[in-house]
């Protein structure tokens, strides 16, 4: 299929232009003429030209507003086929546009709405794509799809609440070690030339600072080079299934951040789980997909022994109690719901408690940090001025006597 731009005229004397894609330049003049439109003039349409990390992401917030809008349509009564053409008309984003161009076509060629998503996985999730899927078989594809779009929506919030959490530690860390290298660099073989000069012995601490700044101006690149590889190997590592599981359990260990990961991976379970299972997605689907959108490797593994106990004939609870990852309170809530037949309603109070829990965590989290962070500046970067203007204390004090 190859894409043309046309411009052509209605029977009411109206000009037009649009584009199309068709197998060739007669195809798009018939197509034209079924539509009751002259064509005037088509031609292929001119390649873009595309630079490789520029424009080539489509984001969250793109398609739960992508979402949101053929929610809208549907609800409205418009063709499925005549939404997606819609839809992709008014695409700014130029590779979201042309994957909702295909998904079109690939309709119109007698897939399911849910089958020509499939084909996209790298912009719509296997979440995304099943509960589609549930919606086109159940009827209520408006719905499901409103539904999707208030996932992503707290989804979205929820991670932004971590990422916020995050930033002002790591900016700070960061900030206080550019500086203290810029010091070790530049500032104190100025005191050293100074030094030198007295003829005195130096302070313990101002000949530890002085061999740190020796040791940095020496190995500065090759200390550069160490983090590269130690970044570069972490990053391989995480890639692959043991490392990634021995970090992410490591992660969840820690004293400070563990918590809150923990209460994360939680409120992300019990949404993604509650949200397929209201929709229709079957329990043992809605686990694997849940497994596969977990984030967390332990996570993971908890849910995918629990779809395989399912499958053996036993309860959620059982198996998620046994896993060690869930809190005492979250397995007995969906036990209860198990137990009452209403998983989804109950999965999604759990994840709106969480949801809370994550706010609480994160507020709790920036002001232990805080105090701890200030002191970590004024032991560092207070600690290398103090022993540098040691030297100059101690002459004061034998000038003066």
């Amino acid at each position: 299929m190859a894409a043309f731009v046309y411009t052509g005229r209605t029977r009411s004397g109206q000009t037009i232009t649009g584009e199309m894609e068709a197998a060739t330049r007669d195809a798009v003049v018939a197509k034209l003429r079924t539509q009751q439109i002259v064509a005037v003039n088509v031609r292929p349409k001119p390649r873009d030209i595309s630079i490789p990390g520029f424009g080539g992401r489509v984001t969250e917030k793109d398609i739960v507003v992508f979402t949101r809008q053929f929610a809208t349509m549907i609800d409205a009564g418009l063709p499925l086929v005549q939404c997606l053409e819609i839809l992709a008309s008014q695409q700014e984003n130029k590779v979201f546009k042309k994957a909702l161009t295909e998904i079109r076509i690939s309709v119109e060629g007698g897939l399911t709405f849910a089958a020509a998503l499939k084909q996209h996985p790298k912009i719509f999730s296997s979440l995304y794509a099943n509960m589609v899927e549930a919606g086109e078989a159940g009827g209520i594809l408006d719905t499901i799809l409103n539904r999707l779009a208030v996932y992503m929506e707290k989804a979205m919030s929820l991670k932004k609440k971590v990422k916020t959490a995050m930033i002002y530690p790591s900016t700070i860390v960061t900030v206080a070690v550019l500086v203290v290298i810029f010091l070790l660099i530049f500032v104190i073989p100025t005191f050293k030339a100074m030094f030198e000069g007295f003829g005195a012995t130096l302070p313990l601490p101002t000949q530890i600072v002085l061999e740190l700044s020796r040791i940095v101006r020496t190995y500065f690149l090759v200390g550069i080079g160490v983090a590269a590889g130690l970044v570069i190997g972490l990053r391989w590592w995480y890639s692959t299934p043991a490392g990634r599981l021995a970090i992410d359990s490591f992660l969840l260990k820690t004293p400070i951040f563990g918590i809150l990961i923990r209460k994360v991976a939680v409120a992300k379970f019990t949404r993604t789980l509650g949200t397929l299972i209201s929709s229709g997605v079957a329990i043992l689907d809605g686990l694997d997909i849940t497994a596969r959108t977990a984030g967390n490797k332990v996570v993971e593994g908890a849910v995918l022994r629990t779809r395989a106990s399912i499958a053996e004939g036993k309860t959620i609870a059982e198996p998620l109690k046994a896993s060690g990852v869930f809190p005492p309170m979250v397995v007995q809530m969906i036990s209860v719901g198990e137990q009452t037949g209403a998983l989804d309603a109950m999965l999604s109070k759990i994840a709106d408690f969480y949801d809370d829990e994550v706010d609480t965590a994160v507020a709790n989290l920036t002001s232990l940090l805080e105090p701890m962070l200030m002191v970590f500046l004024g032991v560092v970067i207070g600690g290398v001025v103090i022993a540098m203007y040691l030297p100059i204390f101690k002459l004061v004090q034998v000038v003066g006597r």
